[in-house]
């Protein structure tokens, strides 16, 4: 059995980057644990909380239905604040995930891969997919925390496919309909979505895990624009844009390679 912990921004990222994986390495028999960097209390704030429930409280106990989902075996916060979107003023905030101080967050998350006898560890690319503070601080995070835990675990970055996403897209143009994103416009920190295939190893073939995915995903109702928009998606398209995930791993030689990084 192999630990592979997937450490995320907020609570629902998993949703839509890592679930297939996550759930086909339940399914296999492996651990699997999620690390959650901020509580996610920036996101939208649903109409139906009980009194005295906080944002942060739905948001974990929607963590936990999503972990059902995709069997996760562990959750674990390292219990810094949401750090807002890309020139919020909550950037600035002194206990937010933006500002962590690198080394102190880095050795919180070396201690539970240390915890965990962790194997592998994903993160994000180096700007984060799209350039969100707390995104890009997942990168530097689990890169430095990967050096400092006792028994160094294989890193992954997950990514969004650029060029798959831009033939897609003119596909639908193609076809005579105007699609709203656009993966080489600017992301947030300027850079276009994602990585170019070039810069990916793996595709992993999720497609058989589409209903955990989107239990994961309706797991995290709180979050209804991003959530709803998913799920509004036709079954053919959900499928498309969520039957693959892929990953960049540093140091491997180039290219890209359809398979599962678990049987390598």
């Amino acid at each position: 059995m192999t630990t592979v912990v997937f450490v995320h921004a907020h609570p629902d990222d998993e949703s839509s980057q890592t679930s297939g994986s996550m759930a086909r390495a339940s399914r296999d028999g492996h651990r699997v644990v999620v690390v959650y960097c901020t509580n996610g209390e920036h996101g939208e704030v649903p109409e139906d909380l009980a009194p005295g429930e906080s944002l942060v409280d739905r948001r974990r106990t929607e963590a936990e239905a999503s972990a059902l989902a995709t069997g996760t075996s562990r959750i674990a916060w390292l219990g810094y604040s949401d750090s807002g979107m890309n020139g919020w003023a909550q950037n600035n905030d002194p206990s937010c995930f933006h500002q962590a101080d690198l080394e102190e967050a880095a050795t919180r998350l070396a201690g539970i891969l240390d915890e965990e006898h962790a194997s592998i560890v994903t993160g994000y690319d180096w700007h984060g997919g799209y350039g969100h503070p707390d995104h890009i601080k997942v990168h530097q995070v689990v890169h430095r925390a990967a050096k400092l835990a006792a028994q160094a675990p294989r890193l992954l970055e997950s990514t969004f496919n650029r060029d798959r996403l831009r033939m897609w897209r003119d596909a639908l143009v193609a076809a005579g309909e105007t699609p709203e994103f656009d993966p080489d416009a600017p992301a947030d920190d300027g850079n276009p979505l994602g990585s170019p295939e070039a810069d990916i190893h793996w595709q992993v073939d999720v497609s058989e895990f589409l209903g955990q995915r989107r239990a994961a995903m309706q797991a995290h109702a709180s979050q209804a624009t991003d959530i709803g928009g998913f799920m509004a998606m036709p079954p053919e398209i959900f499928a498309a844009v969520f039957g693959m995930e892929f990953y960049i791993e540093p140091g491997r030689a180039p290219g890209m390679r359809e398979g599962w990084f678990l049987d390598d």
